[in-house]
Parts: structure tokens; C-alpha cells; sequence
């Protein structure tokens, strides 16, 4: 991750976050913290059980973001060596923080993220900004929601493999789209409501995650599963092996202590190559979310 791709993800996080951008130069931003982004990253837990406790108002933090140091005007050195010294704080200015890949700082980003991005609500922006409708008019744009779940399937076994499914379901509908993170990334999407708008739904989302888990169940049941055959071709090898040479072993042990330890390291033997070669399918859910849409702007299906 080179320092562009820093600079890209953390004002993509900060405009998520809806952080106020103070100043923004290619080599620094000024941000002042939304009180999420503050939660997230300050580690001011005290101060803020405090606010919520008391309904005191609440002062969140100033932070200059610094991408390019060497592009930055000093804000203060020392002429007491042969070289100026450039420090990071400067009494009444926002502490200013190096970000770089690696830092502790981009690090609380991520983390942020990967907690929060699991469950999104988003709405297509439309392409031009919709004026003002005239006081007569009442009618206003129909959303479809979707649910849309990436699922993770891995097929285990000593070996394995990884397949993603990307679906989702139309809550009003109950069409199911595949593909579904590839349709998005073709819309503009906010986290804000449009003017002028109504949601329109049918199912629930009990109900429409059922119906995705059940469609996944199928896809995968429709996949060529020789591969669990011969993994449990090997599994039968491998134990066959193990059991003929613990069997060995407890003949030549006369010693009752001594053959009872080897038939518990024979057990937890078997344990393990059962754990690493029985064939086994494991479905996870890396992230979903609810995703508002044009009713006559879906493509892709």
C-alpha cells in the first residue's frame, strides 16, 4: 500500500465518518473529528461516558494528517545543531500525526472499518441532483431495497479453497441478483437519504436472508464434490497408517503405564488427521448491507 493509496482510503473513511475538513493540501488534511470518528480513534472513553452521562456538550478533536512530511513546511525548529529538528506539536495548532502504512494511527482506521463495514445502509445518488419540485407536486421516487449478503464458502480439507458469492435480494420482489457486489460498484452510492424519495419493501429480512441462505445451499449442492471423495480416500489412507504403527508400538510395551500414554498419543493422533483431512463445507458471511435502488436503474440481472 503506497502512500497514495493511504492518502485515498483515509479521506474515504473520513467522509464516511462525516469528519469536517478544515484544510486539504496534497501533503496534509486538517480534519476536525465527526463524534463516531473521535470514539474510534482517540481512545477518550472517559471523556465521552462523561459527555453522554452529564448531556454536556461535546468537543471533538482537531488532527492534521500528514502524508508527505518531506513536502510540509516545518512548523517550528530548533537552530540549536547543524540541522533544524521539525516537531509534530505546536502549542494552540491540532497535533499533527504521520500517517503512513504500518502506523498505529491507519491501523485504529482499519479496524474501524472492518467493525463497522460489516452492516451498511447505502441509496443510490442520482446522477444529477433533482431540483426542486414545485409545492403542487406530492408524488416522489420509488426505492427497491435489497439485501445483499457476501458469503464466503470454503471447501476444507488438507487442502483447500476459497469461493466468494456475492447475492441479493429485492425486498419487494424477492428476485435474486448474483453478482451483486459487481452491480454496485457501477452506482453512486451515499449513506444520506435523497429529497423526494419512499422506500418500498415487502419481505422481511428474516425472510430474505432465509431465502439467500437457501440459495447458496443449492449453488453449492449443485458443485462437483469429488473432491470430499478423494479427501476422504486420503483421510482412510492416513489413519490405516497411523492405527498399523500404534499397533506396534503397544506389542512391544509390556509396561502397562507406558502402553496406556501410547494409546492416548494415538489418540490424539487420530484427532488431528481427522481435523486436517475430513472434507468439510464452511459458510461465513464476510459483510452485508441494505442497499436502496432506482426501481428503473437496476441492470445486471
Amino acid at each position: 500500500m503506497n502512500q497514495q493509496q493511504v492518502s485515498e482510503f483515509v479521506h474515504r473513511f473520513l467522509d464516511a465518518s462525516q469528519c469536517r475538513i478544515i484544510e486539504k493540501t496534497p501533503a496534509h488534511t486538517t480534519v476536525k473529528l465527526s463524534p463516531e470518528a473521535d470514539k474510534a480513534l482517540m481512545g477518550r472513553s472517559y471523556y465521552w461516558d462523561f459527555v453522554e452521562r452529564t448531556g454536556a456538550p461535546a468537543e471533538t478533536m482537531t488532527l492534521t494528517l500528514v502524508f508527505d512530511p518531506d513536502a510540509e513546511p516545518p512548523e517550528e525548529t530548533r537552530s540549536t545543531g547543524p540541522t533544524a529538528v521539525r516537531t509534530l506539536y505546536v502549542p494552540g495548532r491540532p497535533p499533527r500525526e504521520v500517517i503512513t502504512y504500518g502506523c498505529r494511527r491507519l491501523e485504529q482506521m482499519f479496524q474501524t472499518v472492518r467493525r463497522q463495514g460489516m452492516y451498511v445502509m447505502l441509496y443510490e445518488q442520482p446522477e444529477e441532483p433533482d431540483p426542486a419540485p414545485p409545492r403542487r407536486k406530492t408524488s416522489s421516487r420509488p426505492y427497491t431495497t435489497w439485501l445483499a449478503v457476501n458469503f464466503k464458502v470454503e471447501y476444507a480439507c488438507d487442502m483447500k479453497r476459497e469461493d466468494i458469492h456475492s447475492l441479493g435480494i429485492s425486498l419487494s420482489s424477492g428476485e435474486i441478483a448474483d453478482r451483486f457486489h459487481s452491480i454496485l460498484e457501477r452506482k453512486n452510492l451515499t449513506p444520506r437519504l435523497p429529497q423526494h424519495v419512499h422506500l418500498r419493501r415487502g419481505m422481511t429480512l428474516e425472510e430474505a436472508a432465509l431465502r439467500l441462505e437457501r440459495e447458496l445451499e443449492r449453488r453449492v449442492r449443485a458443485e462437483d464434490h469429488r473432491w470430499a471423495a478423494d479427501a476422504a480416500s486420503r483421510l482412510a489412507e492416513e489413519l490405516a497408517r497411523v492405527d498399523g504403527y500404534y499397533a506396534g508400538v503397544a506389542e512391544s510395551l509390556a509396561d502397562e503405564e507406558e502402553r496406556a500414554a501410547a494409546l492416548a498419543q494415538h489418540q490424539t493422533r487420530r484427532e488431528e488427521i481427522m481435523w486436517q483431512h475430513q472434507p468439510r463445507i464452511q459458510v461465513s458471511v464476510i459483510n452485508c448491507g441494505l442497499f436502496h435502488l432506482w426501481d428503473d436503474t437496476f441492470q445486471g440481472k
